[in-house]
Formats: structure tokens, C-alpha cells, sequence
């Protein structure tokens, strides 16, 4: 097995001991995302700009390798509060054309640095 490892300063680096993705036979596994600026690793605030800065981020994954939205067929959304479910299907409308990849949406009762949202993704070219 061929494991390439995905490293970009376009997305946040790993907080812990993980990659921000890995490549496994043209199918891209990253790592969950959230409302962290790459350049100065602080917080967005609110869930609306916490949820735009995980689509950048995430857009700068795909980019790093080649890839774009069109290439995403999973993601799994972690929210600490279901009740801004609706916003997550507005984001997922924007972000998206259909036809929508197939997704996991979970509530959660603490993510990583006290974030509201956390989306992984899985795309494949």
C-alpha cells in the first residue's frame, strides 16, 4: 500500500499526532476541520464564521492535492447543538451542487478547542 500524506499550510495544521489527510489509492481520508485560521491558528467566532472557515480550509485540503468539491463523496459534521442544523443544510446548499455528497451529521457535547463544528471529508478522484 501507497499511503501519500497530505501537509499544507492552505488548512490548519494538526493540533495532536495525525495528518491533516491521507491518499490511499486515489481516495483522499481528512482529518475533521474546524473554524481555524491556517495563518494564525485562532478560533472564528460564532458558528456561522466557524462553519465558513472550515469550507476554506477544506477547500485548501482538496487544492493541495489536486482535488475540488466535485471530488468530496462523504463528510461526517460534528455540531455541539443540533438546533443550528438548518444552517449546516444552508452551508452544505452553498458549498455543494448537486448531485450532494453523502453525509453524517452528529451532535456532540465538546469538540476540539471549544469549537461548535467539525467536518471530515472524503474524496476520491
Amino acid at each position: 500500500m501507497n499511503k501519500i500524506i497530505v501537509k499544507t499550510d492552505k488548512a490548519p495544521e494538526a493540533i495532536g499526532p495525525y495528518s491533516q489527510g491521507v491518499g490511499v489509492n486515489g481516495t483522499y481520508y481528512f482529518s475533521g476541520q474546524i473554524g481555524l485560521d491556517p495563518k494564525t491558528q485562532m478560533l472564528a467566532t460564532g458558528f456561522s464564521a466557524q462553519l465558513k472557515m472550515i469550507m476554506q480550509n477544506i477547500d485548501g485540503l482538496l487544492s493541495s492535492v489536486g482535488l475540488n468539491r466535485d471530488n468530496i463523496i462523504k463528510t461526517s459534521i460534528f455540531v455541539t447543538d443540533l438546533g443550528n442544523f438548518a444552517e449546516v443544510n444552508q452551508a452544505y446548499i452553498e458549498y455543494f451542487k448537486e448531485p450532494y455528497p453523502a453525509r453524517s451529521t452528529i451532535e456532540v457535547s465538546k469538540l476540539p478547542k471549544d469549537s461548535l463544528v467539525e467536518i471530515e471529508v472524503i474524496a476520491a478522484k
